[in-house]
């Protein structure tokens, strides 16, 4: 599913109106047409039969409010109690908005005017409403958010407690492109977007305002999105995951599925890679190899029993220059690595990784620690025959990049592209949606994952997901693919039963196999 910003969407209208030949008109009916269908779903739901109270029909004069008058008349023609609130002068109306407006009034439907009335009044109208539709500014907004849309949005934020608020395309006040807030928003309980979702809807401020999404058809085909060469994201589905898991064989033995290796742990940090080797056991691997500094491999060795352990020499608590002969003699053993989780940082390391990332020929996943020193030899990275994955959050980005994670934030769709392609790698910036880009320049977005995640150990899990689906055969970009939506599956899945509160990194472990098994067999994990 294509993750489409203000522009992208614009030429895809424009392309359907002057080459296909279906005017806009047509377009915005179609567009209220699939709203009203949601809200009608969304009344229903709540039990209400919409004719106690009107559904309060909030419009501005651009397209957005356009397709808001054609909710308002279908609504009415339903049989619902409706009122059509147009925020704007009448004669700013244009085009095809105004083609619409002049059917709901010649129709003498309820009606109101910010010219006719005070905001209070309105105000008065919106207190029993339970339902109200956001067709005020959509992704048509410049700057920040003017009188009298900011006073109603900020009126509709203080009031939505029991109210179904239904954002039309995009909350008003939110960015289509950034998702950040233009001084002030809608928090919408639902929104419906038309064709794909926005890219706002997952950046910055924009998955706290959209509430439950659902992009729905108005006869503007996505696939113009590679007629007309959009570069644009790509989001994560259920059908992208199943096709990316690497296949397994009924008659396979554990040398079917890979061996991983992960390399971390030091006297401060024994938990970190232990999370990633059991992670990588849950998704499959049929060998897993830990190895960790020798003065920590007592405690960890009981903890783990499908873990194979290799000690290495330690210095100062963490691993000795002679540990890279000890690895050198034994990775060709392994289809992939894991290192970085709790491997702490010393004086050298950096010189340490980049030594063994010149032996290491297989794909490598770089993590946590494994970042931290890095930065000094990124040039090695496009220099490497196998593939290289790195999975920073926004401060080890930002560490990477030597800007402020408030640089990587603004830009996390950009700063992932440009950084994967520059340094040849697979990048995963981790976050509230997780970015994933190529060195081809493919990104993609996960839909899925919240602050259940906020707990040290959760990306070290992630990092142990990856290195089991790469070894057992999933190219790098259907590893990550794969990876972080089951991982943000897996602790969703924990926090509706745990709440988000409690789910802790070993509950995220447990509940990896009943993630997978939703994929691969919905009927079956019952979801």
């Amino acid at each position: 599913m294509y993750v489409l910003g203000q522009d992208d969407m614009r030429k895809m209208d424009r392309y359907t109106i002057e080459q296909l030949g279906l005017p806009g008109v047509v377009l915005m009916e179609n567009a209220g047409a699939r709203v009203t269908e949601e809200i009608v779903r969304l009344v229903a739901e709540k039990g209400d039969n919409g004719t106690r109270y009107p559904i309060m029909i909030l419009a501005g004069h651009g397209h957005n409010g356009g397709d808001g008058f054609v909710v308002a008349r279908r609504l009415s023609d339903l049989g619902y109690k409706v009122k059509l609130c147009l925020l704007a002068a009448p004669e700013k109306l244009a085009g095809d908005a105004k083609v619409h407006y002049d059917v709901y009034r010649r129709r003498n439907l309820p009606f109101w005017s910010v010219q006719d009335a005070s905001l209070e009044e309105l105000f008065i109208l919106l207190e029993p409403a339970p339902v109200i539709v956001d067709a005020m500014l959509g992704t048509g907004i410049k700057g920040e958010v003017r009188s009298p849309y900011r006073e109603v949005i900020g009126w509709l934020n203080r009031h939505r407690k029991d109210k179904t608020v239904v954002a039309v395309d995009l909350p008003s006040g939110l960015c289509a492109e950034t998702g950040k807030v233009q001084g002030e928003a809608v928090r919408a309980t639902h929104t419906i977007t038309f064709v794909c979702p926005k890219k706002g809807f997952f950046l910055q401020d924009g998955p706290q305002y959209i509430g439950e999404w659902k992009a729905v058809d108005i006869s503007v085909p996505p696939s113009l999105a590679e007629t007309l060469h959009l570069n644009v994201p790509l989001l994560i589905t259920d059908d992208d995951v199943h096709e990316a898991l690497p296949r397994r064989k009924s008659h396979g033995h554990k040398g079917s599925f890979g061996h991983a290796l992960v390399i971390g742990g030091s006297s401060a940090y024994i938990g970190a890679p232990l999370f990633a080797a059991q992670a990588a056991l849950n998704s499959g691997a049929g060998l897993v190899t830990l190895a960790v500094p020798d003065i920590i491999y007592p405690q960890l060795a009981a903890q783990s029993p499908a873990t194979i352990f290799l000690p290495l020499p330690t210095e100062n608590g963490y691993l000795a220059q002679d540990a890279l002969q000890v690895l050198e003699n034994k990775l060709e053993t392994y289809d992939t690595l894991v290192v970085g989780p709790g491997l702490g940082r010393w004086p050298g390391g950096g010189e340490w990784l980049a030594r063994l990332l010149k032996l290491a020929h297989m794909p490598v996943v770089v993590d946590a620690d494994g970042l931290a020193m890095l930065k000094s030899h990124l040039s090695l990275l496009p220099k490497r025959d196998r593939p290289v994955i790195l999975t920073p959050h926004p401060g080890e980005m930002a560490r990477l990049l030597g800007a402020t994670v408030g640089e990587v934030e603004s830009d996390r769709l950009g700063i992932a592209q440009r950084f994967a392609q520059e340094h040849g790698v697979h990048l995963v910036l981790k976050g509230h949606r997780t970015v994933l880009a190529t060195p081809e320049g493919k990104v993609w977005i996960n839909p899925l994952g919240h602050d259940a995640l906020a707990k040290g150990g959760s990306g070290d899990i992630l990092s142990g997901i990856i290195a089991a689906f790469v070894a057992q055969g999933a190219a790098p970009e259907q590893a990550v693919i794969a990876s972080v939506y089951i991982h943000a599956l897996a602790a969703e899945r924990c926090a509706a039963e745990k709440s988000r509160y409690s789910v802790l990194p070993t509950d995220v472990l447990e509940a990896l196999g009943p993630a997978i098994l939703s994929i691969v067999d919905p009927a079956r994990s019952g979801q």
